[in-house]
């Protein structure tokens, strides 16, 4: 429950027939917001993602009903069009309809499609922020997504549309930035990506960290470079859902790993051997 000695005044009112867009963060539930927390007190009905953790769910209103709306690379899924309508069907039986999504459900999370079909349907509707897996990847494994002496910008990309690298992404024109990238959906299509990405200019021994299912239980943090990324992640049998990031700000990770630790608490000892084994 919403510590009573917080102003609950500045809360908004669930009303019954909307649909709250909700972003669940990256995994520990330490990092929702409070907007999301009590969104998951008044709820009636809870779609949620594939993403979402499972203590998440756990902090949902007793008797709220729970929907899988899932979706994941390369495995049976729910359609995006049947998850809009479904949506809209609870919400014209005038109930508290809140639509959880991993991170930030307007970050490569299909959030904007959703809230454009709700507008068109006439259903009213409130997007809350969350954590997007962006940053928190980084920041789990102590990466600074912008430092001065490093980067004054950040690209945020995803790369798992599509066979290879065909997905309509110029990744010559992002390596020509010369600014660090940080990477949705990317480990099934890395090697092709890495290629791309030499090939517009960036070398291939820029630092490279790939963080498997950040802020989890699952964490696990790989230290590799671009040009044997892909062969590292598949050698440290790193799995989906992962953040990549590349660029200088990557090699800021071995000052403070010695002292610092991430947004939770899960980086586990086994994990970084396996990371540092592969690096070596």
């Amino acid at each position: 429950m919403i510590d009573q000695r917080f102003p609950t005044e500045i809360l908004p009112v669930f009303v019954a027939g909307d649909v709250w867009l909700v972003g669940a963060g990256p995994g520990d539930p330490g990092l929702l917001t409070l907007y999301a927390l009590d969104a998951l007190r008044q709820a009636d009905v809870i779609v949620y993602d594939a993403l979402v953790d499972e203590r998440v769910l756990s902090l949902a209103r007793t008797g709220s009903a729970l929907e899988f709306a899932g979706k994941r690379g390369g495995k049976p899924s729910c359609r995006q069009s049947d998850i809009t309508l479904r949506l809209i069907e609870l919400a014209r039986t005038k109930r508290r309809v809140l639509r959880l999504k991993g991170g930030d459900p307007f970050v490569f999370g299909r959030g904007g499609e959703e809230a454009l079909a709700l507008a068109r349907a006439g259903i009213r509707f409130r997007i809350v922020p969350g954590v997007t897996a962006g940053l928190a990847g980084l920041a789990s494994a102590l990466v600074p997504a912008t430092t001065r002496d490093t980067n004054h910008a950040i690209i945020f990309a995803t790369g798992h549309q599509g066979e290879g690298i065909d997905d309509g992404v110029d990744w010559a024109a992002l390596a020509a930035t010369g600014q660090p990238l940080i990477l949705y959906m990317a480990l099934k299509n890395l090697a092709g990506i890495a290629d791309a990405l030499i090939a517009g200019g960036l070398g291939a021994e820029t630092p490279v960290v790939v963080v498997q299912a950040a802020t989890s239980s699952e964490e696990r943090i790989l230290d590799t470079m671009l040009g044997r990324a892909a062969s590292d992640a598949e050698r440290a049998q790193i799995k989906a859902p992962v953040i990549i990031g590349i660029g200088a700000n990557v090699a800021l990770r071995e000052q403070l790993t010695s002292h610092g630790s991430g947004p939770s608490s899960h980086q586990r000892a086994d994990a970084l051997a396996v990371a540092n084994a592969v690096r070596r």
